[in-house]
């Protein structure tokens, strides 16, 4: 028996003329995510595109489990290739839906008929496909509003494709018809549900994590990789920069008024994070910043620390409490990666009394005495020596 998966473009049928840009796109993105299962053959039809293993004993189920994660997708479903019989259509029915049938109490019969040439209509498809399942399965019973399995016949140009339930998909947009933007990665929960978050709307990811070793240790920046990498299974591969912070840590520790020490250095991360997300084409910074959550996210602090870009800052949690994200992380599977005890840069010089409504002139006074450029200078070379793609 031939199957294929069907992939339903949920949101992008809304792109009117862009829409064969978007689809492209999208499968682009799914030849890459499955290049390692095998290879498959993407066709596009009205609002579903069909995707065929090339190879006979692929296997389909580690391809939808791939697929359930790449942006782009609303729904998907295994579905079984018959011919354009009743008599096929009924007989494959019933062997290829038999596992899924018998573990169902309910069920009811949709049909789609893109082939006006086939002799029946879609009632009468839908009626014929259900009395002979009915007399097939005793123990089913009809429900038209909320049964347990949808069985679908779609009769196409060449074939009829029958499946089951859907399956929901990672929805959003294909990553990559969003733009680029760099996000400050830490190890924190916050950060990669906010890079997780970008890239649903089809932002295409860069990374940037700022180490201070030897206070932070190689344990931490593993942290941070493995975090990117869990990430990565739905936003695909993230080009990723590590900067040694310590020195500009200390040199603000020495200079400036403690109680200004996260600000000042959120505006320093700003500052070097914009000039690496300018050489890899970005156009926007992202962090996982959410109000009132510390003292550094404070109305008047992220507007300091905006002030030091002249990029737009996304901030995808900000009106989150910190029971969602840890939802969001949990879905992902970030969640158990954060909460190990590796300290990140942002927790080593933590002041104990952070000025919570910073004032940007106070600010810039308080950084003034800083060697900004020679240290931003070489951050960022170091930073380029070290990038992982």
């Amino acid at each position: 028996m031939r199957e294929i998966i069907l992939i339903k473009n949920g949101e992008l049928v809304l792109k009117g003329l862009n829409r064969n840009t978007f689809e492209d796109i999208l499968i682009k993105n799914m030849r890459k995510a499955l290049k390692e299962v095998g290879e498959f053959t993407f066709t596009k039809s009205q609002s579903t595109i069909m995707v065929q293993s090339v190879e006979e004993d692929t296997d389909l189920d580690e391809a939808v489990d791939i697929l359930k994660k790449v942006f782009g997708i609303a729904a998907l479903s295994r579905a079984a290739v018959a011919e354009k019989d009743m008599d096929n259509i009924m007989a494959i029915s019933r062997e290829y839906l038999a596992d899924e049938i018998l573990e169902a109490k309910t069920f009811k019969v949709e049909a789609k008929r893109s082939d006006k040439k086939f002799p029946l209509k879609s009632p009468e498809i839908s009626r014929e496909l259900g009395g002979f399942l009915l007399s097939k399965f005793n123990h089913l019973k009809v429900d038209v509003h909320n049964p347990d399995v949808t069985v679908t016949v779609e009769i196409r140009d060449n074939y009829a494709f029958i499946r089951g339930n859907n399956i929901k998909g990672a929805g959003g947009m294909p990553v990559g018809t969003s733009g680029r933007a760099a996000v400050l990665i830490s190890g924190g929960i916050d950060s990669p549900v906010a890079a997780y978050m970008m890239a649903k709307r089809g932002v295409e990811l860069v990374a940037v994590h700022f180490a201070s070793p030897p206070f932070t240790t190689e344990l931490a920046e593993k942290k941070v990789m493995e975090l990117l990498k869990r990430v990565a299974k739905y936003s695909g591969a993230i080009t990723t920069y590590v900067v040694p912070f310590t020195e500009i840590q200390q040199e603000i520790r020495k200079n400036c008024p403690e109680e200004y020490f996260t600000i000042i250095m959120r505006r320093y991360m700003m500052k070097i994070s914009e000039i690496l997300a300018e050489h890899q084409n970005c156009s926007a910074l992202i962090t996982g910043e959410s109000l009132g959550q510390v003292a550094s996210q404070t109305m008047y602090a992220l507007a300091c620390t905006d002030a030091a870009t002249s990029l737009p800052v996304f901030r995808p949690c900000i009106g989150m409490d910190k029971d969602e994200i840890i939802r969001i992380s949990r879905k992902i599977d970030t969640f158990e990666t954060s909460i190990l005890p590796y300290e990140d840069c942002c927790t080593v010089f933590t002041p104990k009394h952070p000025k919570t409504r910073a004032k940007l002139v106070d600010v810039e006074a308080a950084e003034s005495s800083m060697k900004s450029e020679e240290l931003i200078e070489k951050a960022v070379e170091n930073a380029r020596r070290s990038v992982v793609k």
